[in-house]
This record gives C-alpha cells, sequence and structure tokens, in this order.
C-alpha cells in the first residue's frame, strides 16, 4: 500500500496540472490572446487595447493562462510583458501544448482582434522610428556602450559566408550607418539596405556610396516584406531588440528567403541594463536562445550554427545563423 502512494500521487498531481491545462486553453477568449502572443510579448495595457477589454478581465485571463503553464511574465525595465511559454517535452503535456501552438499559428486571427493587433504594433514602430529619426547623427556614441561594430562584424560576416558562399543577393533590415552593407555587397552581387527611419538610411547612404550593386529603400519591417524580391540571405545585426515584434520579423524574414537561404541574427544575450530602453531605443533587453530558435523554426528555419562574443559592460551578443530548408 504505501510503494503504491507515491504512484497515486503523482498521478493525481499529473490529472491535476492537465486539468489546468485545460483549463486554461478552453476559452476562446484566452485562446485569441495566445494567437496574440504568437507575434511578440505584450504588456498587459497593449492586450486589453488588443482585446478590447478592461484591465480586470485581462489581468484574470493572464492569471489563468500563467497557471495552466500557457504563458510566463517577463520584466523589461520597469514594465511587465508577457509572453507564451513554449512547450516543456518533459511535461505531461508537452506534446499537446506544442500541437495547441502549431494549429493557432496556422489559424488566422480574427479580423477585428488583428487590426487592433496592428495598431498597437505601428505605435511601438512610430516610436522606434522617431527615436533613431531624433538620434541617426550621434547613435554610434550610444551603440559603442552596448556593442560596436566592430566586436560582432568579423564573426557575423564569418557565419553567414560559411552558411551561404555561393548566395548572390542579400538583404539587410535595419542597416544602421551602412558597413555591414558594404560588407555584404563585397561577397554578393546585389545587396538590399531597409530602414524606417529616411535619417539612418542618408547615412548608410554615404557608407555605401562607391557600391554600385547596393539598394537602399525606405520601409518598415516586416510590413513592405512583400514587396521585395526573395534572397539568399537576410541580415538582423543588432535591430532584433528594436523591432516591435520579433517573432514576426523573423517569420517575415523566412518568407522572404529563397529555399536554403540563411538568415543571420546577431543580438543581445538577455541583460538587466535598462537604461538602453531610453539611452539606445531598445524596445526588447536581449533575447533567449530558446526563444529564437523557437521563432525560427516555427518560421521553418533550422539553426546551423551560434558564437557568443565577450561579454563588454555587462552585455553579451550572440551570432546566430538559420537555414531554411526544402520542403
Amino acid at each position: 500500500m504505501n510503494a503504491q502512494a507515491p504512484t497515486i500521487a503523482a498521478a493525481a498531481e499529473i490529472t491535476d496540472h492537465l486539468a489546468g491545462f485545460l483549463k486554461a486553453a478552453g476559452d476562446p477568449l484566452r485562446l485569441q490572446v495566445l494567437q496574440v502572443l504568437g507575434q511578440s510579448s505584450f504588456g498587459v495595457l497593449e492586450l486589453c487595447d488588443i482585446m478590447a477589454m478592461k484591465q480586470s478581465g485581462m489581468s484574470h485571463h493572464l492569471k489563468v493562462l500563467a497557471q495552466g503553464g500557457l504563458v510566463e511574465k517577463r520584466r523589461e525595465g520597469n514594465s511587465i510583458f508577457y509572453r507564451r511559454r513554449l512547450p516543456q517535452a518533459d511535461s505531461a503535456e508537452g506534446a499537446l501544448h506544442g500541437a495547441l501552438l502549431d494549429e493557432l499559428d496556422d489559424s488566422e486571427l480574427n479580423s477585428e482582434v488583428a487590426a487592433r493587433l496592428e495598431q498597437v504594433q505601428n505605435q511601438r514602430a512610430e516610436q522606434s522610428r522617431a527615436f533613431f529619426a531624433r538620434h541617426a547623427e550621434h547613435l554610434d556614441e550610444q551603440q559603442e556602450l552596448i556593442a560596436d561594430y566592430d566586436q560582432y562584424a568579423e564573426q557575423a560576416a564569418e557565419l553567414l559566408l560559411r552558411a551561404c558562399p555561393n548566395g548572390e543577393n542579400a538583404l539587410e533590415i535595419g542597416p544602421g550607418d551602412g558597413q555591414f552593407l558594404a560588407e555584404l555587397a563585397s561577397h554578393f552581387q546585389q545587396v538590399v539596405g531597409l530602414d524606417n527611419a529616411e535619417a539612418m538610411l542618408a547615412v548608410a547612404r554615404q557608407t555605401v556610396a562607391k557600391r554600385s550593386n547596393v539598394q537602399l529603400i525606405l520601409g518598415d519591417w516586416p510590413a513592405t516584406a512583400n514587396t521585395l524580391a526573395t534572397v539568399d540571405a537576410v541580415v538582423l545585426n543588432m535591430v532584433l531588440h528594436h523591432l516591435p515584434s520579433p517573432a514576426s520579423a523573423i517569420r517575415a524574414a523566412a518568407r522572404q528567403l529563397n529555399e536554403g537561404g540563411t538568415l543571420l541574427i546577431t543580438d543581445l544575450c538577455p541583460h538587466d541594463q535598462h537604461w538602453a530602453h531610453e539611452a539606445c531605443g531598445d524596445v526588447w533587453l536581449g533575447f533567449e536562445e530558446a526563444d529564437l530558435v523557437n521563432w525560427a523554426g516555427r518560421a521553418g528555419l533550422e539553426l546551423q550554427e551560434t558564437q557568443f562574443l565577450a561579454l563588454r559592460n555587462g552585455f553579451q551578443v550572440q551570432v546566430r545563423t538559420f537555414r531554411k530548408n526544402g520542403q
């Protein structure tokens, strides 16, 4: 009898856990929240705007989702954001959790919710655009406090060329002052740089003035993705933490790639340097490896190679390449 007691207790714990998971997933509104969180992390007030409901109601639903293991909180500076919790392979509901997220990602979001989601993301994008328009001339001074170009450029180029040795065309999103565009122009026949701030493009234009195979375009990512030709390589160098929806940006990058193409991501590991929000226009305080790999995997990309660069001023840079495999 005593030998059976732990087994009975463990079985009861598993069923209670599954019940909490199923309760969290068993509500249409909460499923819509999970769909929305597949695009990005959001604060409570942003989710209230997206779902058109009061804060008390949204807080209740988020609490149920958190208790069921479907969402988790992360602090970014003085703000708290909610994001999807990744499926845990060793949990009782792991396979069910993964299947649920796959189904949600394959389903169309309610049109009204989608429209309000777009408004919130546009507000974030406008804040980012305004920051870079104001600080274009002095951005390098602030950026060097985090990770200057020389700290990551050589490793990023090495990983990209190893993953994509025969690529003909490349797209860099948010090219900053254009230094990496010049590097890309030495290895690819055609290179496009896309930025949402004309002031930043003006700086990049001076850097690549002698490069006839570089084209600079003004536009938001991923909003303008469908206007561009597909490429063999997409580059996100130290830009993902500035974008309103990193998961959407990666998903759009995957669509932009030719089969066998490479996505290069250079960005910060998670950190607690909250001043970067105001000083550098950072939206996110770095990224967990699991998040980047999960977002890329759901977009049909496979991790190829990773390098971590030396810690500096409390920041560590990660460089990753992902491959778009043929179906």
